[in-house]
C-alpha cells in the first residue's frame, strides 16, 4: 500500500509532468466525444446583450463577488488542521452538507469568466484552487473535502466516512452515509468544480488537484465489492459518474472511466435501460445526474444501454412528469406519469431539477439535433429558470410553487445555500451557452436571447425585445460561409423569415429554416414568430387548465406577496376555458379571464412575477357542472385553507430537506414510497424507530398522521418527547386510499414549549411512516 505522503506526492508529479497546456486539450480517440453530431459554441465566443437573461447575469455577478471564499473554505481548512481564515456560513453550510456551496462557486465563476471576460471572477478561481492545494497537501493523500458528521455527540471532519467506507463499514438511510449527510454528492459538486477550473476558467493548476482527489475516492470505490457499491449507490451521490467521465475526458486515463462506469446504481438505472418508468416515488435531483452521467459515458464510449436509458429517461420526464413550466416533481419526487393534477402546490418544481434537465437535455440535442427537445430546452430556461431568481436582489427560489396563491421564497445572502442556491450560481452564470450550437456545416439558432457571436470567423449579432415581441433579428457582421439554421418554434403555426428586407422561402429541415447561402457583412435575418394563445390541459383532469402565450408561460396575478391570501382559487366557469380569456395588450402577454369565480383575473407573464401571488392552474366547469358541484368544490377548498391554517408544523417522511429541518434520526428504517408519496418503511420487530422535531403553539395540540388505507393489523407505538402517546393497532377495514389519524396531545406535554420530539417504534410488526403534522386543534379560530 503507498502511504499518504507517497501518494500526494505520486498523483501531484504525474499531474504536473504533463505536456504544457495539456490541461486544455481534450486527448484524441473516445475522449474527445465521438458521438458527438453537433455542440455549442464555446461560452466565451458569446457576449450577451440588454434584456432579461443579461440583468440575471450581473445580479449573480454581483452576489458572487460579495460572497467571501475564505468563509466557504472554514470546513476544508479545518478538516486538513489549518487554521481558518474566516467563519463558516450560515444554513446548509453550517450543517453535515457543508462544502458542495465551494464546488458550485467554482463552477459558476468559471462560467461567469468565460460569459463575461471579468478577470475577478477567475481570480477567485485561482484564490480558492490554491487554498484547496495547501489543504491537500496538508491530508497527504489526495483528500479534500468540507463535510462534517457527528460522532459521539460531537462534530467532526467528514473524512471518517470515507475511511469507513474503505473498511466495507457502509449504512445509508438514502440521504446519509454513516450518519453524514449526503456526502457523495457534496464530493461530487467539488469535483466538478474543479473540473470547470480547468475546463473553463483554464486555471491549470486545478488539475493536480484534481488528479489527487479524484485518485483518493478513486481507490476507496475500486476496493469496493459490487454488493458494496449498490449499497453505497442508495444514497444521493449527484453526479460522480459524470464527474469521473469528464476527468476521462480531460486526461485520457481510462482508469477514471471505469471507475465512472462502476457507479452505476442497478436498482435505478436497469428498468429506464429497458425503456420502463418506475420512478414513482424516487426522490427526482437524485436521479437526474446519474442519467447526465450516462450520456456523458455513452459519448465517450460507453454502451449502448447508456445511450438507451439517458434517452428514455429525459424523454419520459419532459412528456410524463412535468408541469406546464417545465419543472418537475412535488416536494421533490416524482409521482405516477401523467398524474399531477392531485400535485399542484407550493413545493412544485425544484430548481435543481430543472438545472440538470437542461444538461441532460443538451447531451440528447447533440446526438440527434432535433428543434422540438430546444422547444423543451426554452420552456423551462424562460418559464422557470428565469423565474427561479430575483433579479433586484440575486437571491434565489429552491422551489417554483404552482398552486393558487403561491409566492416564492427566495434565499438570504449568507444563511440559506441550498441546493438550489449553488445550481441557482452556475445556472444565472450561463445564459449565453446554448443558444449558438454548430456542426461542419451550419450554425444553429436555438435559443433567441440577445447577444453578440464571435467565433471562427462567424460574427453575428441576435437583437430583439423577444419574448415580448414576436420578430428576432440578426446581422451578419463578417462574411460565412455556414449555413444559417433558425430554430421554428412548435407553438409558432405560420413563421416567417425576410433576409435583407424580402420574405424568403426556406427549406425546413427537422425544425429549422435552413439558410443556405454565402453571407456577407451586412446581411439582416429577420425571423418573425406570430404568438398565438394556448390552452394546456391536465393529462389526468383536463378539466385543470393552464395558458401559454407563444413560449410564455401565463399566470393568474393575485396581488402582492406581502399581503395574505384567503380566497378561493380562481375557477372557469364557462363553454371553454379558451372562451373565458380576453386579450388586454397581447405583446405583453396581457389577457383577462373574464369567465373566472369569484371574480376576473389579470393573466400574465408566470416568470416576472417575482413579487407577486399566482395562480398557474385554473380548474374548469361548464355552467351546468359549476351549478352542480359548485357547492362541493368550494366546500373542499374551504377544507383545504382550513387545514393549511391549523398546521403548526409538518413533515413529509423520506424528503431529504425536509428531514433535515426537522432533525430526523432513525436506527432501522429504508426509504419506500407508496401511490406516489415517500416514506420510511420501519422493519418488522421491536425497537425500529424514527424521531423527528415537530414546532407546537400554545394551547391544544394535535398529531396527524398519513397512514396507506391498506397498511392495518399493526403494533407500533407513537412518543412524544418519551411518553406514549398511542399504541396504534390500525385494526380497521383496510381502504385503497390515503387516510388520516388524529391523536390529541395532553394540554400538560406542550406547554410552555416551542417544539416537542416525536417518535414512531415498532412493538411487534412493522410500520410505515408517510406525512405527519402538528395541528392546533379545532375550535381555535380556525375559520376562513
Amino acid at each position: 500500500m503507498i502511504g499518504r505522503r507517497g501518494f500526494m506526492a505520486s498523483a501531484s508529479a504525474a499531474a504536473l509532468a504533463l505536456p504544457a497546456g495539456f490541461a486544455r486539450a481534450a486527448p484524441q480517440g473516445a475522449a474527445t466525444g465521438y458521438r458527438i453530431r453537433v455542440r455549442p459554441v464555446p461560452l466565451e465566443s458569446v457576449r450577451l446583450t440588454e434584456g432579461p437573461f443579461l440583468r440575471a447575469i450581473e445580479a449573480n455577478r454581483a452576489y458572487l463577488l460579495s460572497l467571501d471564499p475564505d468563509r466557504l473554505l472554514h470546513n476544508f481548512r479545518a478538516g486538513a488542521g489549518l487554521e481558518p481564515k474566516a467563519p463558516v456560513y450560515g444554513g446548509w453550510e453550517a450543517r453535515g452538507i457543508a462544502g458542495h456551496t465551494l464546488g458550485h462557486y467554482l463552477s459558476a465563476c468559471s462560467l461567469m469568466h468565460a460569459q463575461t471576460g471579468d478577470a475577478a471572477v477567475r481570480e477567485r478561481v485561482a484564490y480558492i484552487i490554491g487554498e484547496l492545494a495547501a489543504c491537500q497537501a496538508a491530508q497527504g493523500d489526495g483528500y479534500i473535502g468540507g463535510t462534517t458528521v457527528e460522532r459521539d455527540g460531537k462534530e467532526v471532519d467528514g473524512k471518517i466516512v470515507y475511511e469507513e467506507i474503505r473498511r466495507g463499514d457502509i449504512r445509508t438511510g438514502g440521504f446519509d452515509v454513516n450518519g453524514g449527510w449526503v456526502p457523495l454528492y457534496t464530493w461530487h459538486k467539488v469535483q466538478a468544480g474543479l473540473i470547470d477550473a480547468v475546463r473553463i476558467a483554464k486555471v491549470d493548476a486545478a488539475m493536480p488537484v484534481l488528479i489527487g482527489m479524484a485518485g483518493y475516492l478513486g481507490t476507496i470505490l475500486e476496493g469496493l465489492s459490487e454488493a458494496q457499491m449498490q449499497t453505497l449507490l442508495k444514497a444521493e451521490y449527484g453526479g460522480l459518474n459524470e464527474a469521473y467521465a469528464e476527468t476521462y475526458a480531460l486526461t485520457g486515463n481510462p482508469r477514471w472511466l471505469r471507475i465512472a462506469e462502476k457507479i452505476y446504481d442497478h436498482r435505478v438505472l436497469d428498468p429506464l435501460a429497458g425503456e420502463q418508468d418506475k420512478l414513482a416515488g424516487l426522490h427526482a435531483n437524485t436521479q437526474i445526474p446519474k442519467l447526465i452521467g450516462l450520456a456523458r459515458i455513452y459519448e465517450l464510449g460507453g454502451g449502448e444501454k447508456d445511450h438507451v436509458a439517458a434517452r428514455f429517461f429525459r424523454d419520459v420526464v419532459a412528456h410524463h412528469h412535468s408541469y406546464v413550466i417545465g419543472g418537475n416533481s412535488e416536494a421533490e419526487h416524482f409521482g405516477p406519469p401523467d398524474q399531477l393534477s392531485k400535485a399542484i402546490t407550493e413545493r412544485t418544481c425544484e430548481h435543481c431539477n430543472s438545472y440538470n434537465m437542461l444538461k441532460l437535455t443538451r447531451h440528447q440535442y447533440g446526438w440527434a439535433p432535433d428543434a422540438a427537445l430546444f422547444d423543451f430546452y426554452e420552456r423551462i430556461h424562460l418559464n422557470h429558470v428565469l423565474a427561479s431568481q430575483n433579479p433586484d436582489s440575486g437571491m434565489f427560489a429552491y422551489f417554483m410553487p404552482l398552486s393558487a396563491g403561491a409566492r416564492r421564497t427566495w434565499s438570504t445572502p449568507h444563511d440559506s445555500f441550498w441546493c438550489c442556491v449553488g445550481s441557482g450560481l452556475e445556472s444565472h452564470a450561463k445564459h449565453g451557452d446554448s443558444i449558438y450550437w454548430h456542426d461542419d456545416a451550419a450554425l444553429y439558432v436555438n435559443l433567441f436571447i440577445p447577444s453578440v457571436l464571435d467565433w471562427e470567423g462567424a460574427k453575428l449579432s441576435l437583437s430583439g425585445d423577444y419574448p415580448f415581441s414576436d420578430t428576432v433579428t440578426i446581422e451578419v457582421n463578417a462574411p460565412m460561409d455556414r449555413a444559417l439554421a433558425l430554430r421554428l418554434p412548435e407553438w409558432s403555426d405560420a413563421p416567417r423569415v425576410r433576409v435583407n428586407g424580402e420574405t424568403v422561402r426556406f427549406q425546413k429541415r427537422g425544425g429549422y429554416a435552413w439558410l443556405a447561402r454565402k453571407w456577407r457583412a451586412g446581411d439582416r435575418v429577420e425571423l418573425v414568430l406570430p404568438m398565438a394563445l394556448a390552452v394546456e390541459p391536465m393529462a389526468d383532469d383536463p378539466g385543470i387548465v393552464a395558458f401559454t402565450h407563444g413560449p410564455v408561460v401565463l399566470a393568474g396575478d393575485l396581488g402582492p406577496d406581502t399581503d395574505p391570501w384567503e380566497s378561493l382559487p380562481p375557477a372557469l366557469v364557462g363553454a371553454s376555458p379558451r372562451e373565458a380569456v380576453a386579450p388586454v395588450d397581447a405583446a405583453a402577454h396581457h389577457f383577462r379571464l373574464n369567465g373566472a369565480k369569484p371574480q376576473a383575473v389579470e393573466l400574465l407573464p408566470f416568470f416576472n412575477r417575482y413579487d407577486r401571488r399566482t395562480a398557474v392552474y385554473f380548474p374548469s366547469f361548464t355552467p351546468a357542472r359549476w351549478e352542480q358541484e359548485s357547492a362541493a368544490f368550494i366546500a373542499d377548498q374551504r377544507a383545504q385553507q382550513a387545514l393549511k391554517k391549523r398546521t403548526v408544523d409538518q413533515i413529509d417522511i423520506g424528503e431529504q430537506q425536509p428531514e433535515r429541518d426537522h432533525d430526523f434520526a432513525l436506527n432501522h428504517a429504508d426509504l419506500q414510497s407508496w401511490a406516489g408519496k415517500s416514506g420510511r418503511l420501519l422493519p418488522w420487530g421491536k425497537g425500529n424507530f424514527v424521531e423527528f422535531t415537530l414546532a407546537v403553539r400554545p394551547g391544544p395540540m394535535v398529531l396527524r398522521a398519513l397512514y396507506w388505507g391498506e397498511e392495518v393489523n399493526k403494533d407500533f407505538v407513537i412518543l412524544i418527547d418519551g411518553k406514549k402517546l398511542a399504541e396504534e393497532r390500525r385494526a380497521v377495514p383496510p381502504l385503497k386510499e390515503w387516510t388520516s389519524v388524529d391523536y390529541a396531545i395532553p394540554a400538560g406535554w406542550t406547554a410552555g414549549k416551542d417544539k416537542v420530539r416525536v417518535r414512531f417504534e415498532t412493538a411487534g410488526t412493522d410500520c410505515r411512516v408517510y406525512e405527519v403534522r402538528m395541528l392546533e386543534a379545532e375550535g381555535r379560530g380556525t375559520s376562513v
